[in-house]
């Protein structure tokens, strides 16, 4: 009599921790969801401010045409649209952002060679903004990566990962630092020179 009441106990046991597991997934995968839209918030604030900063640089800057070229087509590619369910189509629209975010990097660096651009306050108040804008970008990337690495987690680890596999609900990339000058420790030699 007692078999008769353990066998459908654990059964139960067993159903209701599989569902909070699924629960916990769904609630995982919409978190990260929700940190890439406030990712892809502040990359619209930068695609934004960019055909502001390419007229400003145009009028100075004449031998950086492939610069400003590339610049553009780089804001074209960060603006098609995505599936933000398929985690291919999110590392290649965080690849392109990441290459349109060193190519502006640049083109500011460059700006620094141009006196007339320099003197020009418009492009300075332009660069603030900019800055402004990449700290932004920095608090929602860190916000997704947090979010991101808890779904990952979950989805990577026992039993998580065979109730994923029935939910459909798959490990999401990171949004990472691509320049490799960033990922090196700073040097007080060169900082002192």
């Amino acid at each position: 009599m007692d078999l008769f009441w353990i066998v459908p106990g654990l059964a139960l046991v067993a159903a209701l921790l599989g569902y909070g597991w699924y629960v916990s997934l769904i609630v995982r995968r919409n978190r990260a969801r929700e940190a890439l839209s406030s990712v892809d918030v502040q990359l619209r604030k930068r695609f934004d401010l960019i055909p502001n900063v390419l007229k400003l640089a145009q009028r100075y800057m004449d031998h950086e045409k492939g610069l400003l070229a590339e610049i553009t087509a780089l804001r074209a590619r960060v603006q098609e649209p995505y599936s933000g369910q398929d985690p291919s189509a999110v590392a290649a629209h965080l690849d392109a952002s990441r290459a349109l975010e060193a190519n502006l990097g640049r083109l500011f660096a460059l700006a620094e060679n141009y006196p007339d651009l320099k003197a020009d306050g418009t492009i300075i108040r332009a660069q603030q903004t900019y800055e402004e804008v990449e700290g932004h970008i920095s608090a929602a990337r860190r916000f997704y990566n947090s979010a991101v690495g808890e779904l990952n987690n979950a989805v990577e680890i026992f039993p998580g990962s065979v109730i994923a596999g029935w939910a459909n609900v798959r490990a999401m990339p990171f949004y990472e630092l691509d320049e490799p000058a960033a990922r090196q420790p700073v040097s007080v030699d060169d900082v002192m020179r």
